[in-house]
C-alpha cells in the first residue's frame, strides 16, 4: 500500500535494468511507477497523474522528444513538470530537450543522491509555482474581500457617529437608512431618464451613499436646547442652526487630512455643504444658485426635506407622504432644481414605499 503523501513519479525507459536502478534509488522517498514505454505511459496517465515524469530518449516506437512533445501539446498534461534521464550526452541532445519543455537533463549513468537532490529541488520549485499561481488565481477575491471588509468598518463608524448625531436632534426610526435610500432611489431614477447620465458616470456609487450619512454632522456642535427645542426658533437660534453645514465640512476636512483613504469624505464634504443651498439663491451657507449647486447637493435637498416632512421633530408633527410630495413640488424652481421635479415624481411612490416600510 502506497503513501498517499509521497509525490508520485513516473519513469519510462525501455531498459529493465534502468528502470529498476532509478526505482532503488527513489522508492524510499516517492512513489514510484515504471513503465517501459511511451505507449505505457500514456495509458498510465489515464489512471493517474504524476508530480513528475522521468523520461528516456532513445526508446523504440515513440522516442523521449516524441513523448514530450505529446505531453506538452495536451491541456491535461502539459503541466507535468518532464526531466530526462538518459545516454546521450551531447549538448545538442541537451538543448533539444530543454527546448521541448523539459526542466532538467540528466545523463546516465547517474548519481543516485544527486538525482534525489535535482528531483527534490525541481518538486519544491515547482509546488512554488503552484501556490502562485494559485495565489495570483486568488488575488482578486482576496483584494475584493478585504476591501468589502474596509467597506463594512467605515460604514459602521459612519452610521455611529450619524446616529450620534441624530439621538441628539431627538431624530429616530431609521433616519440614516431611509435617506440613504431615498438618495439611490433618485440616483437610479435618474439614470434611468438618462438625466445627468454623464456626471453620476463619474461617482462611485456605494461610496456616496455610504458617505451621505455624514451630510448631518455639524450638528454635533449645535446646542441641545436649540436642537430640540418644540417651539419655533428665534432669528438668533435659527442662524446658529445654519452654521451646521460649514461645521460639518470642517470636521470632515480635518478628517481627509489624516488619511489617505478620502473619497467618500470628498462626498460627504459637499453633501454636508450644500444640502441646504436654494436653486434661487436663497439658501446656507453660501447662497449658491441654480447649477452652482453641486448636483450632489440638489438631491441630498430633496432627500433631506422629505424625510423631515413625513416624520415627526421636536418642533411639528408629520406631515402625510401626499402633502409632503406636495410641498417639494412648490419648492421647485425656488428651493429645488425645477429639472429634478419629473424625476422625483417618477420616484414618488417608491419614497412612499420605503416611508411605509420603516414606519
Amino acid at each position: 500500500m502506497t503513501d498517499a503523501k509521497l509525490k508520485k513519479i513516473i519513469m519510462v525507459d525501455d531498459d529493465i535494468t534502468n528502470l529498476n536502478v532509478a526505482r532503488n534509488a527513489l522508492i524510499s522517498k516517492y512513489d514510484i511507477f515504471t513503465v517501459p514505454s511511451g505507449k505505457k505511459l500514456f495509458q498510465l496517465l489515464e489512471k493517474l497523474i504524476p508530480d513528475l515524469i522521468l523520461l528516456d530518449i532513445e526508446m523504440p516506437e515513440m522516442d523521449g522528444y516524441e513523448v514530450i512533445a505529446r505531453l506538452k501539446n495536451s491541456k491535461i498534461f502539459a503541466d507535468i513538470p518532464v526531466m530526462f534521464l538518459t545516454a546521450k550526452i551531447d549538448p545538442e541532445s541537451e538543448i533539444a530537450g530543454l527546448s521541448m519543455g523539459a526542466i532538467d537533463y540528466i545523463t546516465k549513468p547517474f548519481s543516485s543522491p544527486l538525482l534525489l537532490k535535482r528531483i527534490e529541488v525541481h518538486l519544491l520549485v515547482e509546488f512554488q509555482k503552484k501556490e502562485l499561481i494559485h495565489y495570483n488565481n486568488n488575488l482578486e477575491y482576496i483584494i475584493a474581500e478585504k476591501t468589502k471588509t474596509v467597506y463594512e468598518m467605515q460604514s459602521v463608524l459612519l452610521k455611529t457617529v450619524a446616529e450620534l448625531v441624530d439621538c441628539r436632534d431627538n431624530i429616530t426610526g431609521g433616519h440614516i437608512e431611509r435617506t440613504q435610500r431615498y438618495l439611490k432611489l433618485l440616483i437610479d431614477t435618474l439614470l434611468n431618464s438618462n438625466v445627468y447620465t454623464e456626471e453620476i458616470k463619474t461617482w462611485d456609487i456605494d461610496l456616496l451613499i455610504m458617505s451621505s450619512q455624514l451630510h448631518d454632522v455639524g450638528k454635533i456642535s449645535i446646542k441641545d436646547e436649540i436642537l430640540m427645542k418644540p417651539d419655533k426658533l428665534s432669528y438668533e437660534e435659527l442662524e446658529e442652526i445654519k452654521k451646521h453645514a460649514v461645521v460639518g465640512v470642517n470636521i470632515i476636512k480635518k478628517i481627509e487630512e489624516k488619511t489617505k483613504e478620502n473619497a467618500f469624505l470628498r462626498y460627504a464634504e459637499t453633501l454636508a455643504g450644500t444640502h441646504h443651498e436654494w436653486w434661487d439663491g436663497s439658501g446656507y451657507p453660501k447662497g449658491l444658485k441654480g447649477k452652482e449647486i453641486p448636483l450632489l447637493g440638489r438631491l441630498m435637498a430633496i432627500v433631506d426635506v422629505y424625510d423631515a416632512l413625513t416624520n415627526e421633530r421636536p418642533y411639528k408633527k408629520a406631515f402625510s407622504h401626499e402633502a409632503s410630495v406636495e410641498i417639494i413640488k412648490e419648492g421647485m424652481g425656488t428651493q429645488f432644481d425645477p429639472q429634478l421635479e419629473e424625476i422625483f415624481l417618477k420616484a414618488e411612490k417608491e419614497f412612499k414605499s420605503i416611508l411605509i416600510g420603516d414606519s
